[in-house]
C-alpha cells in the first residue's frame, strides 16, 4: 500500500522543512492553551510586569525557539522514511491534529 503513495511522497520531499514547521506549529497551537494556563497558574501571584514578561518570553521566544530548533529534527526524521510511509505519516498527523482540534472546539 505504501508503494501506491510513494509518488506523492516524492513530490513532498522538497517541502519537508515547511511541512515540519507546519506540523510543529499546529501542535503548539493545540498545546498553547494548556501551556499558557499552566504558566498563568504559576504566575498568578506575581505583579503585572512579571506576568507580562513571562508571557512575552514564553510566547515570543519559547514557542519560536521550539519551532526553530525542532523543525530540523523532524525534517531529518521524515526524510529518513520511505516516501510512501512518509506521505502516509504526514497526512495522518495532520488529520489527527485536525480531529484533536475539532474535538477541543479549536475549529
Amino acid at each position: 500500500m505504501f508503494k501506491f503513495f510513494a509518488p506523492a511522497g516524492y513530490h513532498l520531499i522538497p517541502y519537508l522543512s515547511e511541512i515540519s514547521t507546519a506540523l510543529i506549529a499546529c501542535l503548539l497551537v493545540m498545546l498553547g492553551g494548556e501551556i499558557n494556563a499552566f504558566v498563568r497558574r504559576l504566575t498568578n501571584n506575581q505583579n503585572f510586569i512579571v506576568r507580562t514578561c513571562v508571557f512575552i518570553l514564553i510566547n515570543a521566544f519559547g514557542y519560536g525557539l521550539i519551532i526553530v530548533k525542532a523543525t530540523p529534527y523532524l525534517t531529518q526524521a521524515l526524510r529518513s522514511l520511505e516516501a510512501g510511509t512518509m506521505f502516509c505519516l504526514i497526512i495522518s498527523c495532520f488529520v489527527l491534529i485536525g480531529l484533536w482540534a475539532q474535538r477541543n472546539r479549536q475549529i
